[in-house]
């Protein structure tokens, strides 16, 4: 019952972060329980780390003093590693924005972040930023100040559980850990999943939750790491990963949109010369383009990708 949507603007930087509110929003009846943004905003020099210490409705005594001292265990261990801290920022007081000066390996960092308690990183990368926390967009919007998020491209997604807790490890989007500025957003069900887990876990990699949406982000992430085009990737998805899904891929410069054979979950677009708006009921597109629009739907086994 989730809802996905995206947009990628082809002539210049926008509010994204109002623009993907509205669209997420128009579509909280699909998902209420949480809403998750990811971002890019302009690239430059710093590496930007999103990341949480706590779960929003986690309680007990000494919350406060155990974040405070796991805040500054974090930035212990960023200089500690060679990333000279920019700035850290918090909007809730347990999910965290820094922005640092680090020329190293991702995964090093990541890893060395997440082994402080509590600590889970949600996005690494020069322009990736991915927000999300529990409730509907218009509340995870205003809680992180996300109206005058400058950007060109996103994704989004509005979740209702249904197999697991109403918790921020639940919650979607996911960040193709330790790959830079790669995320996904679905709606589906991967069949193959746990074979897909495991090859991935051989290959190196440690998936930080149980959904399917990420082991999609980490696989077409090792493939582009290989060489390959996002665009080829996702062709070759289609091919490798069984179940009904439709999802969406967005890189530092792209955004790209794949259905299954079955073309089972709904999805529509809206392109123009300057605008792309994909979402999975046309309400979302409407809310963001305001005028009367034509929209159609990918096919079956359709990859389509835009460039920013």
């Amino acid at each position: 019952m989730c809802g996905i949507a995206g947009i990628i603007h082809r002539d210049g930087a926008a509010d994204l972060g109002a623009e993907m509110t509205k669209m997420l929003q128009s579509m909280k009846h699909r998902g209420p329980d949480s809403t998750g943004f990811a971002l890019y905003g302009p690239k430059d020099d710093l590496v930007v780390i999103r990341f949480v210490l706590a779960e929003p409705n986690e309680g007990g005594f000494g919350l406060d003093e155990r974040l405070e001292k796991n805040r500054a265990e974090v930035e212990s261990r960023l200089a500690k590693i060679g990333a000279d801290v920019a700035t850290m920022n918090s909007e809730t007081g347990y999910a965290f924005r820094a922005t640092v000066r680090y020329s190293g390996e991702l995964k090093p960092l990541a890893d060395y972040l997440e082994d402080v308690p509590g600590c889970e990183v949600l996005s690494l990368g020069n322009s990736l930023e991915i927000i999300k926390d529990l409730g509907d967009a218009d509340t995870v919007g205003d809680q992180y100040r996300l109206p005058g998020f400058t950007g060109t491209h996103g994704i989004g997604h509005v979740r209702m559980a249904t197999e697991s807790d109403v918790d921020l490890a639940s919650a979607h989007p996911y960040w193709a850990y330790p790959f830079a500025d790669v995320a996904v957003v679905h709606n589906g069900q991967l069949t193959n999943y746990h074979q897909w887990r495991r090859r991935l876990e051989r290959a190196g990699h440690r998936l930080q939750s149980e959904c399917d949406s990420e082991i999609i982000a980490v696989y077409l992430a090792q493939k582009m790491s290989s060489g390959m085009s996002l665009e080829t990737a996702m062709k070759e998805s289609l091919d490798d990963l069984d179940g009904v899904f439709t999802y969406l891929c967005v890189t530092g410069d792209q955004l790209g949109v794949a259905k299954d054979e079955m073309a089972a979950k709904p999805l529509v677009l809206f392109e123009s010369d300057d605008l792309v708006a994909v979402a999975t009921e046309e309400i979302a597109i409407r809310a963001l383009v305001e005028r009367e629009v034509e929209t159609r739907d990918p096919y079956e086994r359709e990859v389509l990708v835009w460039q920013v």
